[in-house]
């Protein structure tokens, strides 16, 4: 999966200014065990997806290459495979409650929260799930 940018991110006071987004994160992570594009992925501009893209392979959760354009920016992010980490992830995210759990008890505005203080709440999450449908023993 390739992904383009023909832009630069903007720089402001000499720190760029496109931001992590963990919603097109967990997109992304979708398309590439899917090999489809899941819905809500077209709200996002290219340049948007190439960055996290780029986010991604940095943290480890996916392999590919981050080609860089000639000022430095991103050019184009390809992923070619999700980590076991990323599959990790990737589980303890797809379920849409859990998720909508995270993003209003971890990820809302104004909270300062780390990628593994993220994770760590959608392993708990799903453990709960699991428990709640007799998949897991209570603890």
């Amino acid at each position: 999966m390739a992904l383009r940018s023909n832009l630069t991110p903007t720089v402001e006071n000499d720190r760029e200014t496109m931001k992590r987004d963990m919603d097109l994160i967990r997109l992304l992570l979708i398309q590439v065990e899917t090999g489809e594009e899941p819905r809500g992925m077209d709200q996002h501009p290219e340049e948007e997806r190439a960055y996290n893209a780029a986010l991604l392979i940095e943290a480890g959760l996916v392999k590919g290459t981050v080609v860089p354009n000639a000022e430095g920016g991103i050019h184009a992010a390809v992923i070619t495979r999700l980590t076991w980490e990323g599959h990790d992830f990737l589980d303890a995210a797809r379920s849409e409650t859990v998720w909508t759990k995270a993003r209003e008890k971890v990820l809302k505005p104004g909270l300062s929260w780390t990628f593994s203080m993220l994770l760590e709440f959608l392993k708990a999450e799903a453990q709960a799930q699991m428990q709640k449908h007799g998949l897991l023993p209570p603890q």
